[in-house]
């Protein structure tokens, strides 16, 4: 078990789990989770990290085929710019490794923005708190538990 689905499991919050055998030489953990999984690629989400010209951390959680824009999330987050945040502090603020890295119960929480794309399909899947887990769940659940918002923050 990883926080991420403990947290899912005390909220008694629909999902599933699914895992896959991952490979340390895969070029993308989001990818390589959708081809393992047999899954739609733009259900895939990955979680990033990205960083405020005053040094808050933000969390952008963003299809696995796309991009995260920058200037997108800084708009979204009230910040004048972004950039992304050192994958040593996000280890240290999320408790997760990097490939890994949940948007759900992360050791600090953060301001969270879903990109809108999430809400055109019924579930999504991001990562479950470790490389080759990925959880299941409605985007208005991950958003409930994160209390994230959605904005337009990908690019394909």
């Amino acid at each position: 078990m990883t926080p991420a689905l403990d947290l899912l499991k005390k909220v008694r919050a629909e999902h599933r789990i699914h895992s896959y055998e991952h490979d340390p030489k895969a070029a993308s953990y989001g990818l390589e989770a959708a081809e393992k999984l047999n899954l739609n690629p733009q259900q895939v989400f990955k979680t990033l990290l990205a960083a405020t010209e005053k040094g808050e951390l933000l969390v952008a959680v963003v299809p696995v085929v796309g991009t995260l824009d920058l200037k997108a999330l800084a708009q979204a987050a009230g910040a004048k710019k972004c950039e992304m945040a050192d994958p040593a502090a996000a280890q240290r603020s999320t408790g997760y490794l990097v490939g890994g890295i949940s948007p759900l119960g992360q050791k600090k929480r953060l301001r969270t923005f879903i990109d809108k794309s999430a809400e055109d399909f019924p579930t999504i899947h991001v990562s479950a708190g470790r490389r080759g887990l990925e959880v299941e769940l409605a985007a208005g659940v991950l958003a409930e538990h994160t209390q994230g918002k959605f904005a337009a923050i990908g690019k394909e």
